[in-house]
């Protein structure tokens, strides 16, 4: 089989079983990430119902608050309605799927899978044909050679979806309640809405950050990657387990070094198509000034948990078959 038509295949095949396996972790990260700092008592002394005026108002925001309506139980909170806050991965989780069910921890897959398989198959075609064709001839040194692969590659990708992934944070950062839908089709009609507003490229607005996040994280983890690679084929283990190791342990450090900006690009997207980007700034660094003055240094690992439970398994997942995948098929 031609190499490039089994790189395809790998890629997409890769790209796809991640996909499916690990949206349920991006939706609780993003829910983590998007809502607001815990409110202070006296933000709250004005409780609003937001139930439709049929439903009796349910004003405890206790989890068991929810058996009471199948509605989502809201609290009035500086000036816009909230659904009640989530505490961490697995209160996350929990609330997910007793309101929306099992369909809402899989809520943006349709999204992933647009963007993943061409993303994921063309960013590993362009990171093996930059290492091995195009770096080693304009590198000063071998070992920063996949650091810079896998940082232009990486940039070239999240260029191109941005657009996408504006939609699918948006999807994912907020239950549905009996107003907002918040299906694919409302959530697109946001985004066309919102491009003949600010015009076409403002469909690229949290690229920035999203380059901040990828480019760093794409330099270390192929830079690790092929490191730890090397490292266990010396001592003599090869095949998928160590693709599989040597993918999650480098996906681990990449993503606790670049989680700030994944905050940030999460928040950036989701300000923009809330009720409040029109008086508010979206601009990156006036974002990262005010998480910081209000809510602190630790916002900026919000969503950490399910993030590193995503990235470990799937970076794993991903290298492991393409890797795999590529070898049989070569030999076909």
């Amino acid at each position: 089989m031609d190499p490039l038509v089994a790189k395809m295949i790998a890629g997409a095949t890769g790209s796809s079983l991640t996909a499916l396996s690990m949206t349920p972790f991006d939706v609780i990260k993003t829910r983590l990430q998007t809502q607001p700092p815990a409110p202070m008592a006296s933000s709250i002394s004005n409780n609003v119902c937001c139930q439709p005026s049929a439903v009796s108002c349910v004003r405890n925001m206790s989890s068991s608050a929810r058996l009471l309506s199948p509605n989502v139980v809201c609290l009035w909170e500086n000036g816009m309605m909230r659904a009640e806050r989530v505490n961490g991965f697995w209160d996350a989780a929990a609330k997910v799927w007793r309101t929306e069910g099992l369909r809402g921890l899989w809520k943006g897959v349709g999204t992933s899978l647009l963007m993943a398989v061409p993303a994921s198959t063309t960013y590993m075609i362009a990171y093996d044909h930059l290492l091995r064709e195009v770096i080693p001839s304009i590198s000063p040194s071998e070992s920063i050679t996949p650091l810079i692969s896998g940082s232009l590659a990486r940039t070239i990708v999240a260029t191109i979806i941005s657009p996408l992934e504006l939609l699918r944070t948006n999807l994912q950062s907020t239950p549905p309640s009996p107003t907002q839908p918040h299906t694919l089709r409302s959530v697109f009609a946001d985004i066309l809405q919102l491009s003949r507003r600010d015009g076409v490229f403002s469909l690229w607005r949290g690229l920035g950050p999203t380059l901040w996040r990828d480019v760093p994280f794409s330099g270390i983890y192929w830079a690790n990657y092929e490191s730890w690679k090397a490292f266990y084929h010396r001592q003599g283990y090869q095949g998928a387990i160590v693709a599989f190791v040597s993918g999650a342990t480098s996906g681990t450090t990449a993503a606790l070094i670049t989680s700030p900006f994944d905050v940030l690009k999460t928040r950036r997207q989701a300000l923009l198509m809330s009720a409040a980007s029109s008086t508010k700034t979206t601009a990156t660094f006036p974002v990262l000034k005010e998480i910081l003055q209000t809510e602190g240094i630790s916002a900026l690992y919000a969503g950490i948990s399910p993030r590193i439970a995503k990235i470990a398994p799937a970076c794993g997942i991903m290298i492991a078959c393409f890797e795999v995948s590529w070898d049989q098929l070569l030999e076909k």
